[in-house]
């Protein structure tokens, strides 16, 4: 065997292991954030009850961060008008940047409403900065000593502000974030899918961080912030794709308390075409892999305890789980090559065989918050058996596109801000084929997706060449996982 041969086989097998053990550690993390959910749930609903009320409301600022939203912003602004909180303290800004019909339609709007409430229409000469940029020049000036923060498909509940505002009785807190609900859940399989993994994120993992005082993130929307922790933590800041993420961490890491309301929901919009889903899933996870990039070494020089600091590495490497999952796919062709002719290799092959167990601990974790969300236990293990499947196949389907915004973060390459399309979805009825926001149809990107598909076929071919079917289910998801995102993005 050659030098470079052996070099290659080496690198093959390091980065076989290495995403595979990285699976199983941040699978067994999940793990403890769902026990200690489960363990410690109704202490914490407990405490999260305000022990006082404010004598004298503070003023609240909220602000709407926009950009060519012309299907939702009228609805937007009606609901945060109707919120119940007296009007004299009580403050808007639409922060506009569109380009588009959208403009006239919140202008239109406001004039309507001038004079029943405080709302200003705020344009800026570019949008530098995009939506950090747009809350950024908002904050320079709101009267608000609080701040709400909704994006453009939500629809906040009229006690939202009753239910949030409290909670600032504390002054160590410095942002209170709601867990977000969903308008349009049974619209399709793909928006039932979405549903399914970030119920998994609004519940299991937002409150087992905070019940262990851990770090925890403003969701970018449905929050509350005090004005003086945004000004503390060094303002809002556009060199990442989730600036929410970004001030989240530069927040906590000056001791700022964060509480998040599991109880609170705030509506909002599921995407429901591929498009807007790969649009959405690039900027949080390049997003969140620029944000370690930027906080992970003060994460772990800072003073706190080993626990919250092993959750909090976990948090910010979250994006990484589709490298590596990535990773892990393609270099299972050539493994079972190389355990053919490589015997040398056979006790580190079956070492990392048993980290495969990570997706069968992740598979549980998300069979138990299916049957948390669900009032009756076997109606979330049927909801479980529907989308378990869909959720594995596309996760590991959009491991390609998300893998590659994931390494674009870590790499350093900076890229514009894209919104998420939205559709004002409120039920079966509604269609986005003439969504003027959205590009369907194939692009380098599914060409490659296809591709992928083949090369895993080729990994099935050999599995039975071999006669070494170890990793053949994997193979075989796959290609499922693959098809199902192609079929998608051409489709829409």
């Amino acid at each position: 065997m050659s030098i470079v041969m052996e070099i290659l086989v080496i690198l093959v097998v390091v980065l076989y292991t290495t995403s595979l053990l990285f699976i199983f550690l941040y699978s067994i993390t999940q793990v403890d954030l769902l026990f200690t959910y489960l363990f410690h749930k109704k202490k914490y609903r407990a405490a999260q009850q305000p022990l006082q009320h404010f004598v004298s409301l503070p003023i609240v600022t909220v602000q709407l961060p926009v950009f060519n939203e012309k299907y939702v912003v009228q609805r937007l602004i009606d609901c945060v008008a109707d919120l119940d909180y007296p009007t004299d303290k009580l403050e808007i800004q639409v922060l506009d940047d569109s380009t588009d019909e959208t403009v006239q339609i919140i202008a239109d709007k406001v004039a309507q409403l001038k004079g029943i409430i405080n709302i200003r229409h705020i344009r800026r000469a570019n949008r530098s900065g995009y939506k950090a940029g747009a809350l950024k020049e908002g904050l320079a000036t709101a009267g608000g000593e609080l701040v709400a923060i909704f994006d453009a498909d939500f629809l906040p509940a009229k006690n939202f502000l009753q239910k949030t505002v409290p909670h600032f009785m504390d002054a160590q807190v410095g942002m209170v974030q709601t867990k977000w609900a969903w308008i349009n859940k049974s619209y399709s399989m793909l928006t039932k899918v979405q549903a399914f993994a970030l119920d998994a994120h609004f519940s299991i993992e937002q409150v087992g961080r905070n019940i262990n005082n851990g770090f925890i993130n403003f969701n970018g929307t449905a929050g509350v912030w005090r004005k003086s922790c945004i000004l503390d933590a060094g303002n809002w800041q556009a060199d990442t794709l989730t600036e929410d993420l970004d001030l989240s961490y530069r927040a906590q890491l000056k001791d700022w308390k964060f509480v998040y309301l599991e109880e609170v929901g705030s509506p909002s919009e599921l995407p429901p075409v591929m498009s807007a889903v790969k649009t959405q899933q690039y900027r949080w996870n390049k997003g969140g892999a620029e944000t370690a990039r930027k906080h992970l070494w003060k994460v772990i020089s800072a003073h706190k305890p080993l626990l919250v600091k092993w959750h909090a590495i976990m948090h910010l490497l979250t994006s990484g789980i589709f490298l590596s999952a990535l990773t892990c796919a393609i270099c299972s062709v050539p493994i079972l090559l190389i355990k053919q002719f490589y015997p040398a290799f056979t006790h580190l092959f079956t070492l990392a065989n048993y980290c495969f167990a990570g997706f069968l601990i992740l598979g549980a974790t998300y069979l138990l918050t299916a049957t948390i969300q669900n009032k009756n236990k076997w109606n979330g293990v049927w909801v479980f058996c529907q989308t378990m499947p869909a959720f594995l196949l596309l996760s590991l389907g959009l491991s390609l596109h998300n893998g590659i915004a994931v390494l674009e973060g870590y790499a350093g390459k900076r890229t514009p801000f894209v919104r998420t399309p939205k559709f004002n979805m409120t039920g079966q009825e509604n269609t986005w084929f003439e969504n003027q926001y959205i590009n369907n149809g194939t692009n380098r990107l599914t060409i490659a997706e296809t591709l992928m598909m083949l090369y895993f076929s080729g990994g099935v071919f050999l599995a039975f060449q071999l006669n070494d079917f170890t990793i053949l289910p994997f193979h075989i998801l796959l290609i499922s996982g693959y098809g199902l995102v192609v079929y998608y993005s051409i489709k829409g």
